[in-house]
């Protein structure tokens, strides 16, 4: 006996609803890239779960599991990257993908406020570590 098409969507669709809904960690987003990110990952079906401070993050990331996270890292907060270290430190959560993204720009500057810049700079100091729950 051979399969009608609608056997076929059928099957296809048991496969499909069969399938594990993705889960994506958005954390420290401004409300603009949230709300970009939420319209794309929502028309993707992707369960989203937004946490809006860094020092949260990481324990949302261990109870949720997700299959991918997305954080905004400032280039001088010292708690996202710290939070990068322990996922990536972390067995349970080293295989997870995580897509890093800064809402800073760079600025063009002159030759002039390069030299000056260049004789401003400071190496930042050595901070004790932060508590992170």
């Amino acid at each position: 006996m051979r399969p009608t098409m609608l056997t076929k969507v059928n099957a296809l669709a048991n496969t499909w609803t069969r399938r594990a809904i993705q889960k994506v960690v958005v954390v420290n987003g401004n409300p603009e890239m949230l709300e970009l990110l939420e319209s794309v990952l929502d028309a993707g079906h992707y369960d989203v779960v937004f946490v809006a401070e860094t020092e949260h993050a990481y324990s949302q990331i261990k109870s949720n599991r997700p299959n991918l996270v997305i954080l905004c890292l400032a280039i001088d907060d010292p708690v996202g990257f710290q939070l990068l270290s322990m996922l990536k430190l972390d067995e349970d959560t080293e295989p997870i993908p995580i897509l890093t993204y800064t809402n800073e720009f760079e600025r063009e500057d002159t030759d002039a406020e390069a030299d000056d810049d260049v004789a401003d700079f400071e190496l930042p100091q050595a901070q004790r570590e932060l508590p992170l729950n």
